[in-house]
């Protein structure tokens, strides 16, 4: 590199030639990715558990994201290192396959890495790391099979599936109204489940949320809302036994398809336009009270004068109501969507028990509550609270708690939070390491203190003496033989966590560690990293 200057006297630098870049390969590029995917893991190792702190996050037009959720922090985050976005995907799919332990499954990926480094460092072949990280973790998963309890709950017995909610919830912002929420959550995910299938469509559950009011105000709706209010003011605000015409065609006269000219040069043209209009806007409220509908839900808008004749006919409308809404409508009150005023008949009609119209503050914001529908299967969870970004947060918590009690609902089996799953999980593969003859028993053990860096992590950031209290609660493990025991992060007085009620899905402790094994295998075999402009 070097610096030269125009006739102008203007600096500027002339660059090495490009066949004279050196790329990074073997061992070199090993510790830069490495050293990459450790970076991501340290901005969220300080995330982690009930006191973990948040991140705030500034989009480039200047939104702002304050969260703790680590799908969210990474999906925001502008990174540009290939080994940095993998580290991304690893936290997206977590999310998407469990919803929970975004956080903890990066957290445990970077000291995988960590303790991947000192073997390399040691001269051990990255092919023999990945092989023993891959006998370890197979031990860790079929170790937690050992040490999972199976959870009974049931429609009459859902004190379970709340706990297990809470303590997803207890490392949010939201955690004040934990109990609350979690209820909500579990409430809702029972109303869409199918017990006997194991089976909950998540799709069923809206969550909106709206400024105002206390976090203490969000609750359940047995129904939809939507965000809209009727179309005429005169209208009523409340309407019972509401019988549904859900529309996909407009309140307006048909338009030509090619381009047309209408010349009206006298009075009566005129009138006999405005007659030929008022009839086609007659003949569809005419079909709409034909078929006995009492509400109408329109996708597109109407003028004023089909508006005015709706409520001079006693029809009350609501317009511009989205698509993914119309469905959901739908499929809440057992409708059909109509394309086509002609092909309306009662069959079609949706039914709800209670349609009414609910302001909101000084504002006077207005909604529209479609509740007791015929197919009660379809609920609403609706967040209020004091600013945006809070009811941001909330729904993202919202839908961790969602996907645990899912997660549940699929497969009742549980293990114990806190690091005591971690911690059961690295004795465990300690002990079975000497069955292993092979360079593999280093990386075998080098698992063990990746494992052992999750309850780290949660003691230190609760404000506890890491490495102590490590050593306590595995000293009491193996002395007790029991796997309840983990970080006490609450200050609670008990190490126990089956007293604290602090528990994790089976699934989702497994999917951690098998996903986690997956991309650190992936990032230790990638010797070369090669550009756009080395070839």
């Amino acid at each position: 590199m070097a610096l030269s200057f125009d006739e102008y006297g203007r600096p500027f630098i002339i660059l090495k030639e490009q066949e004279q870049k050196t790329r990074l390969s073997g061992l070199e590029a090993q510790k830069a990715n490495i050293s990459a995917g450790r970076a991501v893991s340290r901005i969220l190792r300080t995330s982690l558990g009930p006191k973990g702190m948040d991140k705030m996050l500034q989009s480039p037009d200047g939104d702002v994201t304050i969260t703790n959720d680590g799908a969210t922090i990474l999906e925001q985050m502008d990174v540009d290192n290939q080994i940095a976005k993998l580290m991304v995907e690893l936290s997206r799919s977590q999310d998407y396959e469990i919803g929970d332990g975004t956080t903890g499954v990066v957290v445990m990926a970077g000291a995988l890495l960590e303790q991947a480094e000192r073997l390399l460092e040691r001269g051990i072949h990255p092919i023999r790391i990945a092989e023993g990280y891959e006998m370890a973790s197979r031990i860790a998963v079929e170790h937690l099979e050992r040490i999972a309890q199976k959870f009974d709950f049931g429609p009459t017995n859902i004190e379970p599936l709340v706990q297990t909610c809470m303590t997803t919830l207890s490392s949010k912002i939201v955690n004040r109204c934990k109990r609350a929420l979690a209820e909500i959550s579990v409430k809702a995910v029972l109303s869409v489940a199918d017990l006997e299938r194991k089976d909950v469509n998540l799709d069923l559950i809206k969550v909106e949320g709206k400024v105002g009011g206390k976090l203490e105000d969000t609750e359940l709706i047995y129904g939809i809302t939507v965000d809209k209010d009727m179309s005429h003011p005169q209208m009523p605000k409340q309407i019972e036994d509401a019988k549904i015409a859900i529309l996909t065609c407009p309140f307006e006269p048909p338009k030509p398809k090619t381009k047309h000219k209408v010349d009206i040069d006298t009075v009566e043209k005129f009138q006999t336009l405005r007659q030929q209009e008022q009839k086609y806007f007659n003949d569809m409220v005419q079909k709409c009270k034909d078929v006995g509908a009492s509400l109408v839900i329109c996708q597109w808008g109407f003028d004023d004068e089909a508006n005015h004749l709706l409520m001079h006919q006693n029809l009350p409308a609501v317009r511009w109501v989205g698509g993914v809404e119309l469905e959901l409508i739908a499929i809440a009150t057992g409708g059909r969507i109509v394309p086509r005023f002609q092909e309306l008949t009662p069959e079609k009609l949706g039914r709800a028990g209670l349609v009414r119209e609910k302001s909101f503050g000084t504002t006077k914001d207005k909604m529209l509550y479609i509740e007791h529908c015929a197919n009660s299967r379809a609920v609403t969870i609706f967040i209020r609270g004091g600013n945006k970004m809070m009811i941001e947060e909330t729904k993202r918590s919202i839908h961790d708690a969602l996907c645990v009690a899912r997660n549940l609902i699929r497969n009742n089996f549980i293990v114990y939070g806190g690091g005591a799953a971690e911690i059961s999980c690295s004795i465990a593969v300690e002990a079975a390491a000497d069955k292993y003859p092979g360079v593999e028993q280093y990386a075998i053990r080098a698992f063990v203190d990746a494992l052992d860096a999750v309850p780290v992590a949660l003691a230190e950031n609760s404000g506890l003496q890491p490495i102590e209290t490590l050593s306590a609660v595995k000293s009491q493990q193996i002395k007790e033989n029991n796997p309840h025991f983990g970080i006490d992060c609450n200050d609670v007085g008990t190490n126990d966590m089956c007293e604290q009620n602090v528990f994790e899905t089976l699934i989702g402790k497994q999917q951690q560690i098998l996903l986690a094994t997956q991309v650190v295998k992936m990032i230790l075999k990638i010797d070369d990293v090669i550009s756009p402009s080395d070839y």
